[in-house]
C-alpha cells in the first residue's frame, strides 16, 4: 500500500503530543511528462544506449540541452531534482565519443561520493550502446584511486570522473601527464553547479580558468560551434553545465568559466503529488521566549515514519546535530520499534570514503529505513525512491529547499516534506510568512572570482602550469591569451603583490615576441598548499586516543577552532569524544571516547575596522557605506548544553555552565556594509526608556539572521558588530560582514538591497509573539556577549526611523 501523506499528518493531529504545530500545508500537484525531438539523428549506438535506459523519448529539457551541446554551444541545465540532467550532458558525451574514437571528456563533481554513483549510471548506459563504440571506457580519478591504476587511467580512459579538488592539485599541475587527454578533451561537465557558491565557488572559478588555459595550450583558442571537414566537432571545449534552479544561471555560469552559456530551464519531467508541511515547535513558557527543541521533534517525526516503515532522510544543517538526531532516534526507536534501530543510519562529510559507500548501498537496496544526513546527500546520489523527506531548519536557500524536499518521491509516487523551523529570524520569517516560501524565486548564487586575496593563491598555480601572459605570446603561438582579461580586475592588484612576495617573475619575451610574461619562481608544485573547500587551505586531523592515534575524521583548518577546542564534545557516528588536546602548529586534535549527557557550543569575540569606504548611498534617513574592512575574530569559550536523556526523555537543551577559553586570534580583511543611525534615535530611544545599545546589537543580530532572505548564504557566512561610537567614526554603527577573506559579494547584495533587509528585520522583530526578544528574533547562537544588552523595542524604533515612519 503506498505511502499517504495527507493520512500520516491527521494521524499527528490526533496524537497526544501534538500542540499546533503543523502550521501550513502546501500541495503541490502532480505534473505530467512533456517530450521534445533532437535536431540531429544520433549515431545508432547512442539510440540503442537510449533505448536501453527506457529514455527512447525525451523530456523537452533533455532534447533542448542535446542540441545546443550537439551545436557546439555551452550549456547550463537549470531543472528540477530528479528531472533527469544526467541524460542532458551524459548524450552528447556519448555521441562526441561514437564520432570520434580519440575524443575525451572531463566530469566534475562536488563530492567524491557523488562521481562514484555517476559512474555507475554511465556504465549502465554504455552497456546499452553494446558494441557500438570504440572504447567507451570511464573512471574516477580522486584521492582513493589506486597510485597502480592512474597511469593506465591517464592513458586510456575517455570519460574522467573527478572532482574540483583533483582537478586543482592533481591534474593541472601535471598536465604534461595528460597531454593526450587534453589535446582531445571536446566537453567539461559541471554537475550540481549552485554548489559552487561563496569561497569555495569562487576558487572554482579560479580552478576552471586555469583548466581553460591548459586546453588552450594543447588545442589552440576556442572557435566554439565551427566544423572540421571530418564533421567532427572544432578545438573549442564545450561546457554543460548541471544546476539546481537558481535566479541567475546564466550570470552564475558565466561567473564560474568565464564563458557564455545557452540556459536551459523548459523543465519537461514529470513528477506525483506533492505534500508540504511547515512544523513549528510550540511555545515552552506563557511569555513566549522559547520552543521546544526541534531536534526533538525532528526525532519525533522520525520516529513515527521509520516505525511506519516509511523510507526517510532527515537533513540536518550541521554534523553536531545528524550526530545527536541519530542518538535520539535510536533511544525512541528502541523503546517502540527495536528490530529498527540498526536501520538507521547517520551519513555526512567527514566519514571514511567505505563507510559512505556502505551506508548509500543499504540505502538504495532498502536495508536502510531511514538515514539521518547533512547536505552530503543533497547532492545527486542515486539513493533509491524515499517517500518522506524532513527538513530540519529551513536550509539557507529555496535552491537547496526544493533540492532536498526532491529527494523524496522520485517517480510519480506521493511524498511529503515536512520543514520544522528553528528558533530563529529566517525560519519563523517563513513560518509566518509561507506564501512567501512557496511563491517566492529562487536566489542569486554567489561568486567572486576576482577576489585578489584568492588571485593571490591561483595565480602562483596558473603560472606553475602556463607562465601568466598579458597580450599576445609567442611561446603559445595558436592563442592569443590575455590572463588579465581572463581572470578579471583583480588580476593586476594580485600580480603586483605576488611580484613583492617574490613568488612570480616577470621575463622579457623579446621583441620577436611581443606581449609581457611571469612565471613562477618557486620549485616545487604550489598548488599542493591551497585547499579549495577552505580560505586557510589547511587541514585539521582528528586523532583518537583510544584507537593508536588514528584519524578519526579530518576538518578544515579555519573551523577547527570552533568545532575541536579544549573541551568540545565532537560527535562521530552518534558517539561523544572529548577533546582532550588542540595543536594549532600540528594541525591535529586528540579526542577520547566519552559517555556524557551534554553537548558543546562556542563563542566567539570579533573586531572590525575599517580600512576603506568604496561605495555610499544617500538614503533619506541616513547614508550607507560598502568597503573594505580588517576583522579580528576569536573563540573566548563555549557552552555546555544539555542532550537528551534516555533516563527522563527530556529534550530541554538547558545550559549546564559556561568555560573560558583563549584560542588563537583569527584576522582577515573582508568587505561589510555598515550604515549611520538617524540623527536622533539615540535621544528618542532615551525619551521612550529603552536602551539604545540593545537596540542596535539586536538589529545587527537579526539583520544577519534575515540577510540570507535575500542572498544566497547562511547566516553562519556572515558577521557582524554594532557599536555605539566606533573608533574610525566616532558614531554608533552597525556593521554586517562577509565571513571571508576577501569576501564574496554577500555584503554587497546586502548594501544594494538594504531598505528591503530594514524592512524584513522590523517585520521579524515586531510580529514575533515574544516580549523582550528571543532566539526566533534578536537573539543569536554565536554571539560573544552572551546576548547582552538586547532591547527588542528600542529595535523597533531606530528600524522605523531608518525606514522614515513616525512613532
Amino acid at each position: 500500500m503506498p505511502f499517504d501523506p495527507v493520512a500520516f499528518l491527521n494521524d499527528l493531529r490526533r496524537g497526544r503530543d501534538y500542540a499546533g504545530q503543523l502550521v501550513h500545508v502546501q500541495t503541490v500537484p502532480a505534473r505530467p511528462s512533456r517530450y521534445g525531438s533532437l535536431k540531429v539523428r544520433l549515431s545508432p549506438a547512442v539510440s540503442a544506449a537510449l533505448r536501453a535506459a527506457g529514455a527512447e523519448r525525451l523530456y523537452t529539457h533533455q532534447t533542448a540541452a542535446i542540441n545546443a551541446a550537439l551545436d557546439g554551444q555551452n550549456v547550463v541545465i537549470a531543472t528540477s531534482t530528479a528531472s533527469g540532467k544526467t541524460l542532458c550532458f551524459n548524450t552528447p558525451v556519448l555521441e562526441a565519443l561514437a564520432r570520434d574514437p580519440l575524443a575525451r571528456a572531463l566530469y566534475l563533481y562536488p563530492t567524491k561520493a557523488l562521481a562514484q554513483d555517476q559512474l555507475g549510471k554511465w556504465q549502465a548506459l554504455v552497456a546499452g550502446a553494446g558494441r557500438g563504440i570504440i572504447n567507451p571506457e570511464a573512471a574516477t580519478y580522486d584521492g582513493d584511486t589506486l597510485q597502480s591504476s592512474r597511469s593506465r587511467i591517464r592513458r586510456h580512459v575517455r570519460v574522467l570522473l573527478t572532482n574540483p579538488d583533483m582537478l586543482h592539485a592533481g591534474i593541472l599541475p601535471n598536465h604534461r601527464l595528460w597531454a593526450e587527454f587534453f589535446r582531445h578533451l571536446r566537453y567539461v561537465v559541471i554537475d550540481e553547479a549552485h554548489t559552487y557558491r561563496g569561497v569555495f565557488g569562487s576558487q572554482v572559478a579560479c580552478v576552471l580558468r586555469r583548466l581553460r588555459r591548459v586546453c588552450e595550450m594543447y588545442q589552440g583558442p576556442a572557435c566554439p560551434g565551427e566544423a572540421r571537414g571530418d564533421g567532427r566537432q572544432a578545438a573549442g571545449v564545450v561546457f554543460i553545465a548541471a544546476s539546481a534552479t537558481i535566479a541567475n544561471p546564466a550570470e552564475h555560469f558565466e561567473l564560474l568559466t568565464g564563458l557564455q552559456a545557452t540556459v536551459v530551464r523548459d523543465d519537461g519531467s514529470p513528477h506525483g503529488p506533492r505534500t508540504f508541511a511547515l512544523w513549528n515547535p510550540p511555545f515552552l513558557d506563557r511569555a513566549h521566549t522559547a520552543r521546544r527543541s526541534a531536534n526533538r521533534e525532528a526525532t519525533d517525526l522520525f520516529t513515527a515514519l521509520a516505525a511506519g516503515r516509511v523510507r526517510t532522510i532527515v537533513f540536518a544543517r550541521a554534523r553536531v546535530v545528524a550526530e545527536l538526531l541519530l542518538r535520539y532516534g535510536r533511544e525512541q526507536l528502541r523503546r517502540v520499534a527495536p528490530e529498527l534501530v540498526e536501520r538507521v543510519a547517520a551519513y555526512r562529510a567527514g566519514y571514511l570514503p567505505a563507510e559512505r559507500r556502505r551506508i548509500e548501498r543499504e540505502l538504495f537496496s532498502g536495508k536502510l529505513v531511514g538515514v539521518i544526513a547533512t547536505t552530503a546527500l543533497e547532492l545527486g546520489i542515486d539513493v533509491g525512491g524515499l517517500d518522506a523527506a524532513v527538513l530540519v531548519g529551513y536550509p539557507g536557500t529555496v535552491a537547496s529547499l526544493w533540492q532536498q524536499a526532491g529527494r523524496a518521491g522520485r517517480g510519480e509516487d506521493p511524498a511529503l516534506t515536512v520543514l520544522i523551523g528553528l528558533d530563529n529570524p529566517l525560519d519563523q520569517y517563513y513560518m509566518r510568512h509561507p506564501a512567501d516560501l512557496f511563491g517566492r524565486s529562487h536566489e542569486n548564487a554567489l561568486l567572486d572570482p576576482d577576489n585578489v586575496y584568492l588571485l593571490q593563491r591561483h595565480l602562483p598555480c596558473a603560472a606553475h602550469e602556463v607562465p601568466l601572459t598579458v597580450g599576445q605570446d609567442a611561446i603559445l603561438p595558436n592563442a592569443a591569451r590575455d590572463d588579465e582579461a581572463l581572470f578579471g580586475p583583480g588580476f593586476v592588484d594580485a600580480m603586483i603583490a605576488l611580484e613583492n612576495q617574490g613568488l612570480v617573475r616577470y621575463v622579457s619575451p623579446g621583441p620577436e615576441m611581443g606581449g609581457q610574461r611571469w612565471v613562477y619562481t618557486g620549485r616545487d608544485y604550489p598548488a599542493q598548499e591551497v585547499g579549495l573547500r577552505d580560505v586557510a587551505g589547511d587541514r585539521f586531523a582528528i586523532l583518537n586516543a583510544a584507537d593508536d592515534y588514528r584519524t578519526l575524521e579530518e576538518l578544515s583548518a579555519s573551523s577547527a577552532p570552533f568545532r575541536v577546542h579544549p573541551g568540545a564534545i565532537y560527535l562521530h557516528q552518534g558517539e561523544s569524544y572529548l577533546v582532550t588536546e588542540y595543536n594549532h602548529d600540528l594541525r591535529h586534535a586528540i579526542v577520547t571516547p566519552v559517555n556524557v549527557g551534554y553537548y558543546t557550543q562556542p563563542r566567539e569575540l570579533n573586531d572590525v575596522r575599517i580600512v576603506r569606504s568604496l561605495r555610499h548611498r544617500r538614503l533619506p534617513t541616513t547614508t550607507a557605506y560598502l568597503g573594505r574592512v580588517r576583522v579580528r575574530s576569536q573563540v573566548i569559550g563555549f557552552r555546555k548544553l544539555q542532550q537528551f536523556s534516555p533516563q527522563t526523555g527530556v529534550f530541554d537543551e538547558t545550559v549546564l555552565g559556561d568555560a573560558a577559553l583563549e584560542m588563537p586570534l583569527v584576522e582577515y580583511e573582508t568587505v561589510a556594509l555598515w550604515w549611520d543611525l538617524p540623527p536622533g534615535s539615540a535621544a528618542e530611544t532615551a525619551r521612550r526608556g529603552v536602551n539604545f545599545l540593545g537596540g542596535i546589537h539586536a538589529i545587527e543580530h537579526a539583520g544577519i539572521g534575515i540577510l540570507p532572505l535575500f542572498a544566497m548564504c547562511d547566516r553562519w557566512d556572515i558577521g557582524g558588530l554594532s557599536t555605539p561610537s566606533h573608533p574610525d567614526t566616532d558614531a554608533a554603527q552597525i556593521f554586517i560582514y562577509d565571513g571571508f577573506p576577501g569576501g564574496v559579494g554577500i555584503a554587497e547584495k546586502g548594501f544594494e538591497l538594504l531598505p528591503e533587509l530594514w524592512q524584513a528585520t522590523l517585520d521579524v522583530i515586531q510580529n514575533c509573539p515574544c516580549a523582550d526578544g528571543c532566539p526566533s528574533c534578536i537573539q543569536s547562537p554565536k554571539c560573544g556577549n552572551f546576548n547582552e544588552p538586547l532591547d527588542k523595542a528600542a529595535a523597533i524604533t531606530i528600524l522605523r526611523a531608518l525606514l522614515g515612519r513616525k512613532g
